[in-house]
């Protein structure tokens, strides 16, 4: 019997938001990769583009300040995205997905405490 898998949803990361009229935002992520969903990401202050939150950088990026929703490939030009940008929302912690270099449990706690700032709760039981 052939076994099929599924690639992770939204519903996979989002588990509660108080309004997607509130609560989410369409924007632009930068080009060059592909982006999945639960990734969180950064604002570049200079051009408002979004791209997975680093650690560490000066552009703005490293600072979290959203989570995509659907998987979007920007590999080839610059892309739309969908994305929670502020709460009340809760979300899979286990669902999220982040830069290369947020790669150790400080590292990823600093960015859930970011976006905890905005209202974006991330939870283990979720």
């Amino acid at each position: 019997m052939t076994v099929l898998t599924q690639p992770p949803s939204m519903g996979d990361v989002l588990k509660y938001e108080v309004n997607p009229n509130y609560t989410r935002d369409t924007i632009t992520l930068l080009t060059g990769m592909a982006y999945p969903v639960g990734s969180v990401l950064g604002r570049i202050t200079v051009n408002g583009k979004y791209t997975l939150a680093s650690d560490g950088g000066t552009d703005g990026a490293e600072t979290a300040a959203a989570v995509l929703l659907y998987p979007v490939d920007a590999t080839l030009a610059d892309a739309v995205g969908i994305v929670v940008t502020r709460g009340p929302a809760i979300m899979s912690r286990a669902g999220l997905a982040y830069d290369a270099t947020v790669n150790d449990a400080a590292k990823i706690t600093t960015k859930i405490t970011e976006l905890a700032a905005l209202g974006i709760i991330a939870r283990d039981a979720a």
